[in-house]
C-alpha cells in the first residue's frame, strides 16, 4: 500500500452507522422527534429527519423498546411516544442549549418583569446541570438578542395577572380604546398573551363581538379580574382559535411548540 508523501492526507473515512456513540445519539434523536410530534411519525419521515437509511429507523425503534422506552407503532400509520417518559435535563446538545439562551435573552428584554426573572432563573438551571464543557454555551454565549431600546407600551396593566387568569380561565372585563379613540367595554374570555417587539397584546374571545379579537394592552383603560370562569376549555378555546387563524390567514398558521 502507498505511503501518502508528506503535506497530504487522507480522506476522512465516513461516518460508521455501527458506531455505539453515533447511535447513541439517534437514539436520543429519535426520542426528541417522537416527543415533539403530535401526531405518529412514519420511519420515513425520521430516517429523512436522521440522514439514514429505514432499516436503521426500524433497528433504533426496536432497540429502544428493548430498553422500555414505551414506542407504540402500528404498520403504516407511525410511532407514537406515550405521555409520560421523558428525560433526564442533562441530555442537552449544544444547539438546544444555544436556543434555551437566546429564547431566555429575549424573554429578558421584552416579556413583563415575572417572565424575565424566570429566564434569567431557567439559565441560571441549565448550567448548574450542564457539563462542564457546554457550560461556556451559557456562561460566553455565542447568540444574542439585541437589548429593548425602549421600555415596553402598557406598563400600567399587570401582565402576569392577565397571564394567570389566561391559565385559570376565568374572564375579564375590560374597558378599551381602539386605534380610532372609540371607546368600549368588553368582556373577554383572555387565551394567551403576546409579546412582540414594540407592544403586548391580548388574545381572546369577545362576548360583544362574538368573535376572537386581540387587544393591544396599551390601550386597555382598565380591567376587572373577574372570578366567574368561561365555559369553555382553554384547549377547545385554543383549537378554535387556531382554526379561525388559519381560515383568515391561510394553513400555514402553526400552534407553536
Amino acid at each position: 500500500m502507498p505511503v501518502p508523501r508528506r503535506g497530504t492526507c487522507r480522506p476522512p473515512r465516513p461516518p460508521d452507522p455501527t458506531d455505539p456513540v453515533r447511535r447513541a445519539d439517534r437514539l436520543f434523536e429519535i426520542i426528541q422527534i417522537l416527543r415533539r410530534a403530535r401526531g405518529p411519525v412514519t420511519a420515513d419521515a425520521i430516517a429523512a429527519e436522521l440522514e439514514t437509511s429505514r432499516r436503521s429507523v426500524y433497528r433504533d425503534i426496536a432497540a429502544l423498546t428493548a430498553q422500555r422506552v414505551p414506542i407504540r407503532g402500528e404498520a403504516g400509520i407511525g410511532y407514537v411516544l406515550e405521555q409520560g417518559f421523558d428525560l433526564p435535563p442533562l441530555m442537552l446538545t449544544a444547539d438546544e442549549i444555544e436556543a434555551v439562551v437566546l429564547g431566555a435573552q429575549w424573554v429578558a428584554a421584552h416579556a413583563d418583569p415575572a417572565l424575565a426573572r424566570a429566564a434569567a432563573d431557567v439559565l441560571a438551571k441549565v448550567s448548574a446541570v450542564v457539563p462542564a464543557a457546554l457550560r461556556g454555551l451559557i456562561e460566553v454565549p455565542s447568540v444574542g438578542t439585541p437589548p429593548r431600546q425602549d421600555p415596553p407600551v402598557g406598563g400600567a396593566i399587570d401582565v402576569a395577572r392577565l397571564r394567570a387568569w389566561s391559565q385559570q380561565g376565568r374572564k375579564l372585563a375590560i374597558a378599551y380604546v381602539d386605534e380610532a379613540g372609540r371607546a368600549s367595554e368588553r368582556t373577554v374570555w383572555p387565551l394567551l398573551v403576546g409579546y412582540l417587539d414594540a407592544v403586548r397584546v391580548l388574545v381572546g374571545w369577545c362576548e360583544l363581538r362574538a368573535d376572537f379579537r386581540m387587544f393591544r394592552i396599551d390601550r386597555l383603560r382598565t380591567v376587572d379580574f373577574l372570578d366567574a370562569r368561561y365555559p369553555e376549555r382553554r384547549a377547545a378555546l385554543r383549537r378554535r382559535w387556531l382554526a379561525a387563524m388559519q381560515a383568515r390567514h391561510g394553513p400555514e398558521i402553526r400552534p407553536a411548540g
